[in-house]
Parts: structure tokens; C-alpha cells; sequence
């Protein structure tokens, strides 16, 4: 499933998946997306929260494709909804993977996850 252009918007968080984060069947290991994901979408919140976040929900989180090792996993994380202490975020998640036809972009994963802004003592805090 080739995807949406991305070019003209920067990921949040770009790495190469390596073999280090495979399951038993030589894929990617979906937890280590899931870590991408939200710290994409952390990235994101603490922008839009001029400070600390945590994660407090995954509304949803969908594996569209398999992540193959040698993959450049590249995540793309949007402000969508800015409430009272809470910030959800969307992220996307595509890969740059080269086969044989060429560089080939995919999109493998997308998720809302929901941050809640953090004051020094580690509570709430307005946004």
C-alpha cells in the first residue's frame, strides 16, 4: 500500500529497525513500534505543552504492514485535540524500505494516543 506523500512534513522520530528488535518470526517486534510510536507522540505533546508529559491512553493502534529489519521507520506525529491538561496526539508511522524495484514508502502503522501535561511535582497542569 504505497501512501500519502511525506515529504513536505518532518517526522518526529526517524531510525533504521534492526535485527536486535525482531520477533521469532524475523519481523519487527510490534512493542518496539509501539515504543516509537509514543515517543513520537510525546515529542509532539511536549511541544504543544511548553514542558513535561506522560502517556496516559492509546485510544487505538493499528499495524497496517509488517516492519522489516533494514527499514527506515520514519514517525509522523500531529496536535489533532488540546483539552483542559491533555493533548491527543495522531502519529503515522511509514517505512523506506528498498527492494528491487526501488526505494518503495509504506505506511505500516497509525495510532491516537493521549499525553496529560505535567507540572514540577509531577501533576496535572493546564496546556
Amino acid at each position: 500500500m504505497a501512501e500519502t506523500d511525506t515529504d513536505s512534513r518532518q517526522p518526529a522520530l526517524r531510525v533504521v529497525a534492526s535485527p536486535q528488535d525482531t520477533n521469532a518470526a524475523g519481523d519487527i517486534f510490534g512493542g518496539w513500534i509501539m515504543a516509537q510510536v509514543d515517543v513520537a507522540g510525546s515529542v509532539a505533546a511536549y511541544r504543544r505543552a511548553g514542558g513535561r508529559v506522560a502517556t496516559v491512553a492509546v485510544d487505538s493502534l493499528q499495524f497496517h504492514q509488517p516492519v522489516l529489519v533494514g527499514d527506515l521507520v520514519s514517525c509522523y506525529a500531529e496536535v489533532v485535540k488540546v483539552g483542559n491538561t491533555s493533548i491527543t496526539v495522531h502519529v503515522e508511522v511509514f517505512v523506506e524500505r528498498d527492494s528491487r524495484a526501488g526505494i518503495t514508502r509504506l505506511k505500516v502503522t497509525e495510532a491516537n494516543l493521549v499525553y496529560v501535561a505535567l507540572d514540577e511535582n509531577g501533576k496535572p497542569r493546564p496546556v
